[in-house]
């Protein structure tokens, strides 16, 4: 009998689960099994959903050989079974990220074949049309061409389109297009940008939704960030090669993570006129309407010795998540790996070459100290002139003295020449006069050597204030620079805490290490924020920046998306009732269940049960939630039986009567069931004295005790159905394990309702 109700299982599972994949081909849902099988964080989250039952080839080193069995179910598509009913309450970004990894692959595949022949295309004439009217609907006149009354790309510029080509490659083909000017080549450049990110979305969509992905909002982005050069980061992009070989060291698919470029200054060009922007950022807004803002990230290339650096920011806070250097992950804590931080470049270029610069011109001893002191020992010296010019004036305007007696000197002159005249002829002298000569000539020189040094001065002020303002550009320039990586990184870190990998902020954003989800809260408005991916740079100083390429997707969620059993029932009690007559559990719910046993069977998972009689609902736009106007109609609205019945079976009262089981299985495990009513009024009263008192005491209406009645009768219903379940999915033994474990939990629970609750046992009155 249990093999007659596994077999009628699996026939309906089947009926159900295999819808969803029906519109891709067998070479699509191949490799998306690939991507899943080797991808861990896809794995982990969504691989057992993909059912194979072919052979298990295997490699030498005994590890499964995932290109052949690629080709086995290429041409035995009954091999994979994808229950898409299960991926759908997985992670959307993991949806999201398998999709886009398709969409990437496809449109990879329809580039090559458009760079080779006709006959090649034609096989993705389809997806290639749809693509090039995305790229001609934004690119510049001149890099269109006519042929026979068709207006098509100029075959030069599809050239440009090569996956394989860096940012760098592009730029010196476009440059070498005279048909293009440096604005036209801005302008292809960033159609390029759009054609790419327009198609992979628009087909990350699709398959999204094929994958049992739901979504009211949907942006899928791809960003890149760097100097444009086939650097390092490239070379750790995980990507598979021509051969299906998976090859982290293969940069396969560079050329299709976009470049945000810009057009360099005239004066600076070499062979280029574009060149990347280092640190371009995306424009978003969160979907309000009460739904969950997902946000996933998908690091492609990377440097293992830099850490790659994303920030989110919204209302002027900033979410931080640096990379790994071994793994494509993100944590907001920089310590959870090695490699330099863009943080680190900034207190280098604050600490280390602003802080030296702003020492050397206003320090101690910097520019303005020796500026100061030139400019004393100039005043200085100008006083000094003063002074011996006063003294040489002294002496230049002082008496002359003539001298009564003959010098010496004379006499000897006389008497010189006497002996050489022989005693006769004529010899004139002047009398000795007392100008002072010496100390005029000695003061001259002084006087001069003063004024040589006072010229010295005024030179050493001149370069040294020169020198200071030029310091003082370079200033500016490094302080820019330094103003621009501290806006790039933020002002207001906004603080978190972290258990087992996931990271709750201080106002209530949540970062989720395994599925690399960062969340917003559920709110009523919308509201903008932005993504800024950052390359870091070789140095403070420095321009190089190796490669960093990042896919964004962004989706809404009604909060409790992820629980892995959902069951919502609506208006399943009748008027004044709690009894509950159909059953919980469907067989469509059997491999919930069983990830629920399993996880029962794991004693280091925590497991916590919650039940709440939530009484009064009130729709939010997303979830019904406990009404905070506690306001009861008295009836339905109408003047008649039918107006009546028509306002009580209206959707805006139906949905307000319904309970919810949830159940959680991440990092732990939580049960969760809520039950609302609509407005209208209950005379229900409590039967046991003590729950009356309680609820008058806290004003609690018969809805409240109506509601609590019914999640009584949903935690009944539910231990029941699964403990007979145990026993039909596990063995003999693991089901007493897991039977233990949840009647232990489910007997000791108690039913919330408004701020008291009550034991389930004695709201229904049982013993």
């Amino acid at each position: 009998m249990k093999y007659v109700y596994t077999l009628l299982f699996s026939i309906i599972c089947f009926c159900t689960f295999s819808q969803g994949t029906n519109n891709l081909t067998p070479e699509e849902r191949s490799y998306l099994f690939h991507i899943v099988k080797k991808s861990p964080i896809l794995d982990n989250s969504i691989g057992r959903y993909f059912e194979y039952s072919g052979p298990e080839v295997r490699l030498m080193n005994k590890e499964l050989n995932y290109d052949s069995i690629e080709s086995y179910i290429i041409n035995n598509p009954n091999s994979l079974f994808i229950r898409t009913g299960e991926i759908e309450k997985s992670p959307k970004g993991i949806i999201a990220e398998a999709a886009n990894k398709m969409a990437l692959w496809e449109l990879n595949k329809v580039l090559l074949a458009s760079r080779q022949s006709e006959n090649d295309l034609e096989k993705y004439r389809t997806q290639y049309n749809e693509f090039e009217t995305f790229l001609k609907s934004k690119l510049p006149a001149s890099a269109l061409k006519s042929e026979d009354g068709t207006v098509g790309v100029h075959k030069k510029v599809l050239a440009v389109l090569n996956p394989s080509l860096s940012f760098d490659d592009k730029a010196a083909m476009l440059a070498t297009f005279h048909f293009l000017s440096v604005e036209d080549q801005l302008v292809a450049i960033e159609a390029m940008n759009y054609a790419i990110n327009a198609y992979v979305e628009k087909r990350s969509y699709e398959i999204f939704r094929q994958l049992g992905g739901t979504a009211e909002s949907f942006k899928n982005i791809l960003i890149a960030a760097g100097d444009g050069s086939e650097t390092s980061g490239l070379l750790n992009e995980r990507e598979k090669d021509e051969n299906g070989r998976w090859n982290k060291g293969l940069p396969k698919a560079i050329g299709l993570f976009p470049y945000e470029a810009k057009i360099i200054e005239a004066s600076k060009r070499n062979k280029t006129a574009l060149e990347p922007v280092r640190m371009p950022s995306i424009d978003f807004e969160t979907v309000g309407e009460n739904r969950l803002t997902q946000l996933h990230f998908d690091v492609w290339g990377y440097n293992s010795k830099k850490q790659t650096t994303v920030v989110v920011e919204r209302n002027g806070k900033s979410y931080h998540l640096f990379g790994a250097n071994d793994t494509r992950f993100l944590s907001p804590d920089s310590t959870y790996s090695d490699g330099k931080t863009f943080q680190a470049v900034i207190n280098e270029l604050e600490k280390d070459k602003i802080a030296k610069l702003w020492d050397k011109i206003y320090g101690k001893r910097g520019y303005d100290y020796e500026i100061e002191t030139a400019k004393k020992r100039k005043d200085e010296t100008e006083k000094k002139i003063n002074e011996k010019e006063h003294s040489y004036s002294d002496v230049t305007q002082g008496t002359i003295i003539t001298s009564s007696k003959v010098p010496n000197s004379v006499k000897r002159a006389r008497k010189k020449s006497m002996k050489k005249n022989k005693g006769g002829g004529e010899f004139n002298a002047q009398p000795k006069t007392y100008s002072d000569k010496k100390t005029r000539r000695k003061k001259q020189t002084g006087i001069v050597f003063l004024y040589g040094e006072y010229d010295r001065y005024k030179r050493i002020i001149a370069e040294l204030e020169i020198e200071k303002q030029a310091a003082i550009d370079l200033l500016a320039i490094y302080q820019r620079r330094l103003d621009t990586y501290r806006t790039a990184m933020g002002y207001h870190w906004v603080e978190y805490t972290e258990k087992d990998g996931f990271y709750t902020f201080s106002d209530s954003a949540t970062f989720d290490l395994y599925t690399q989800e960062f969340t917003f809260p559920a709110d009523t408005l919308k509201t903008p924020f932005e993504v800024r991916l950052i390359a870091i740079p070789d140095g403070p100083l420095s321009d190089n920046a190796d490669e960093v390429m990042l896919h964004v997707n962004l989706v809404d969620s009604k909060p409790g998306f992820d629980a892995r059993v959902q069951l919502n029932l609506v208006d399943q009690f009748e008027s004044n009732k709690w009894e509950l007559n159909n059953t919980l559990l469907n067989a469509s719910d059997s491999v919930s269940i069983r990830q629920f046993f399993e996880a029962l069977l794991d004693k280091k998972l925590h497991f916590e049960a919650i039940a709440r009689g939530q009484g009064v609902g009130k729709w939010n736009g997303s979830n019904v939630v406990r009404a905070t106007d506690r306001t009861e109609w008295n009836a339905y609205q109408g003047g008649t039986d039918a107006e009546r019945l028509r306002s009580k079976m209206d959707s805006s009262n139906l949905r307000l009567r319904s309970t919810e089981v949830n159940i959680f299985l991440n990092r732990g495990i939580q049960l969760e069931i809520n039950t609302f009513t609509d407005p209208v009024k209950t005379n229900l009263k409590a039967s046991n004295e003590s729950i009356q008192t309680e609820l008058n005491k806290y004003h609690l209406s018969g809805n409240d005790y109506l509601s609590a009645l019914r999640t009584a009768s949903i935690i009944q219903k539910l231990k029941a159905e699964l403990n007979v379940l145990a026993g039909t999915y596990m063995t003999r033994e693991e089901a007493k394990m897991i039977i233990d474990r949840l009647n232990k939990q489910l007997d000791g629970l108690k039913v919330s309702c408004g701020p008291t609750s009550f034991k389930w046992q004695e709201l229904l009155n049982l013993k």
